[in-house]
């Protein structure tokens, strides 16, 4: 398939009458697809075209039987925002909640206490102070219990109970839920 200057001249000749991407493609044959025929029409920069008068003319529209009930107009519902394109059917957005940082007693840990990676035993917490790449960097070293990497103090910092996060998590949906009932 190659587009010869004859072809060229029958396709703008066509595209310029109204004709669609398939109507041409089937009048040039030999090989030309509706593809190649949208392709060339882009290629060459065509826009403009005249609208065939089937295109142009609306539709009629079914006349209302008289003793028709009138339609009652359909009202969106409150708690979903109309939208469009194509965040129509994406689910509304969640405000994310911030963290809970519970108030944290300042815990001072005194210099005897923290220890380096040689010094660290099994009992001993392995919570990281300071910067690993200096040379002051340091563990907490407090005594922990058995099985566990922090002391109590650190582990209340590291681990979250899951009964709290539930428990704001359930909170934070239902001031949601009540938000969207005012609105």
């Amino acid at each position: 398939m190659s587009w010869t200057d004859e072809r060229v001249e029958q396709l703008r000749k066509l595209w310029l009458d109204g004709k669609s991407a398939s109507q041409i493609a089937a009048e040039l044959a030999n090989g030309i697809t509706r593809n190649a025929v949208i392709g060339k029409v882009h290629r060459l920069g065509l826009s403009g075209r005249v609208k065939s008068p089937t295109q142009a003319a609306p539709r009629p529209r079914p006349a209302k039987p008289a003793n028709a009930a009138p339609r009652r107009e359909a009202s969106p519902r409150p708690s979903a925002p109309m939208s469009r394109g194509n965040t129509a059917l994406a689910f509304a957005p969640r405000m994310e909640a911030e963290p809970v940082i519970r108030p944290m007693e300042d815990v001072v840990i005194p210099m005897s206490e923290r220890v380096t990676v040689m010094e660290l035993k099994e009992a001993m917490c392995r919570w990281p102070l300071g910067d690993p790449a200096t040379a002051e960097f340091r563990y907490c070293g407090a005594k922990s219990p058995v099985g566990t990497p922090y002391c109590s103090h650190h582990s209340r910092i590291a681990y979250q109970p899951a009964q709290d996060r539930r428990r704001e998590r359930d909170k934070e949906r239902r001031a949601q839920a009540q938000a969207q009932r005012l609105n």
